[in-house]
């Protein structure tokens, strides 16, 4: 091998081990849903908030801990799924919820990155049915996860379901930034 291919080798393999790095990390939580009052029919104007959501902090990840990543070095983020289960009770279904969309926050800004319409009429069985919404893909969360604090907002329309009902979300989230 000629001393120019060596090097030309060498430096090709130098710009892959720079090569920003992309892995896939999971925010989950878990909210009551209030039952409706006994004999009255009570709009559902606000999802209860997910208090594992309310102030995210990415360098305490395990996934970017795993990969020794911080938050600053982060380059891009993007929600892959997002999802909402009934965890109980087992046999209630989503027809309480009409709306659902998923903001993130940090500070005064926000930005919507998933939401879903007619969530009642899908017709998701139980037991525990889930729904998925319907992620952004232009979506860049990096300025969020890189804030000192982020928030995952939940904002819901419906009806209040006649019983308790025990949801959980989960965001998958995938992550550019660091070095392989």
């Amino acid at each position: 091998m000629s001393y120019a291919s060596f090097l030309a080798a060498v430096a090709g393999l130098g710009l892959v081990a720079c090569s920003p790095a992309s892995f896939t990390t999971e925010v989950q939580g878990e909210a009551t849903v209030p039952a409706n009052p006994a004999g009255t029919s009570t709009l559902l104007n606000a999802f209860p908030s997910i208090s594992s959501f309310s102030a995210l902090d990415f360098n305490e990840n395990q996934d970017f801990k795993n990969r020794d990543v911080t938050k600053d070095e982060v380059t891009r983020v993007q929600v892959t799924s997002m999802r909402l289960k009934v965890l109980s009770p087992n046999d209630q279904d989503f027809g309480f919820l009409d709306s659902m969309e998923a903001v993130a926050r940090a500070g005064n800004s926000e930005s919507r990155f998933a939401a879903r319409d007619g969530i009642a009429g899908l017709g998701l069985s139980p037991p525990n049915p889930t729904v998925g919404l319907n992620t952004d893909g232009s979506v860049d969360l990096r300025p969020y996860v890189a804030a000192p604090s982020m928030a995952i907002i939940l904002r819901g329309t419906g009806r209040l379901p006649e019983r308790e009902v025990r949801v959980q979300a989960t965001v998958v989230l995938e992550v550019e930034g660091g070095l392989l």
